[in-house]
């Protein structure tokens, strides 16, 4: 996936080479073309929302069952085309890790829901790599058209997003000191012929983004950007946890043997109390997970120009 840059920066090049149309007003020093393009580069924070971790209580939506001290650094490159500066598409490559760790609810009371969570034990981390492509509109370009008014345009202006992305993810547990791939060990009995309705997770999905932001225009050619972008995910495999515990004895029965075996019964239960054997409740199928970033960008404008005297 880290094809993506220089897939990005191949489709900017293309763009660059095409004609652009007509200028129209923007302010007394320059004219914008109607069609603009802005190449930039992104870092920031990502995070998510699986059935790992969590607050006390029962597991909340959102913000209130965040463990913002799993946040981590997440950079990429895009690549925009605009009209008029009021809509746009987006081409966009990011690049973070995630992670989630029941270790969190150490401090929770033993009569609190959540210490079922403690003792469940399980964690997980995963790089994420994604290409995007959405749809920018900026509300104050589309209701007011500047030029026509022979007025400058704000230099802020907040906006929504919106479009499809292909990612991929690799959940990954520590056991023994070493990071262990967890989505060939099955463990939940993903395509055992035990649990026929549990199939074998994808590594590399569609997803979602939805997001928001606001554009500060630094200069004539250089924007500021701060945004915020949510995925809706098609998988609750994010983290490899999503219902109940298996009977151990099947991964030996589906073929499972040496490494692979002992590796599939340790992570598949690592319960510091057993309290919960096959069949009993590991995660919660209710809700797909999700990751989200909040990102500043800076962005370079390729088609403004001087006005002429």
């Amino acid at each position: 996936m880290k094809k993506i840059f220089l897939f990005t920066f191949l489709v900017t090049a293309m763009l660059i080479n095409t004609s652009f149309g007509q200028s129209y007003f923007y302010s007394n020093s320059y004219f914008y073309r109607p069609f603009t393009y802005e190449l930039g580069a992104n870092i920031g924070a990502i995070n998510c929302l699986t059935d790992l971790g969590g607050n006390e209580g029962i597991g909340k939506r959102f913000v209130k069952d965040l463990n913002n001290n799993k946040t981590r650094f997440a950079y990429g490159l895009y690549f925009t085309a605009m009209y008029k500066n009021a809509v746009g598409i987006r081409l966009e490559g990011l690049m973070g890790n995630i992670e989630a760790n029941d270790a969190v609810l150490e401090d929770v009371p033993v009569s609190d829901i959540a210490k079922a969570r403690y003792n469940r034990n399980l964690n997980f981390r995963s790089k994420i790599n994604e290409l995007s492509l959405t749809a920018e509109i900026h509300p104050l370009y589309v209701l007011i058209d500047w030029a026509e008014r022979e007025r400058a345009a704000p230099r802020i202006s907040p906006y929504f997003l919106g479009g499809i992305g292909y990612y991929s993810f690799n959940p990954q547990a520590i056991l023994n000191f070493k990071y262990i791939d967890l989505q060939p060990l099955r463990t939940e009995g993903q395509g055992f012929k035990e649990y026929p309705d549990r199939k074998v997770y994808k590594l590399k999905q569609f997803n979602y983004p939805l997001g928001f932001g606001v554009k500060y225009e630094l200069t004539q050619n250089i924007n500021l950007r701060a945004e915020y972008v949510y995925r809706i995910l098609n998988t609750d495999y994010l983290d490899d946890l999503s219902t109940t515990y298996v009977d151990p004895r099947y991964f030996q029965t589906n073929g499972f043997t040496g490494e692979r075996l002992t590796n599939a019964i340790l992570l598949n239960d690592r319960q510091i109390n057993p309290v919960t054997g096959p069949g009993g409740k590991r995660g919660s199928p209710a809700e797909n997970d999700a990751y989200f970033t909040f990102n500043l960008k800076i962005g370079i404008i390729l088609a403004s120009e001087r006005m002429r005297e």
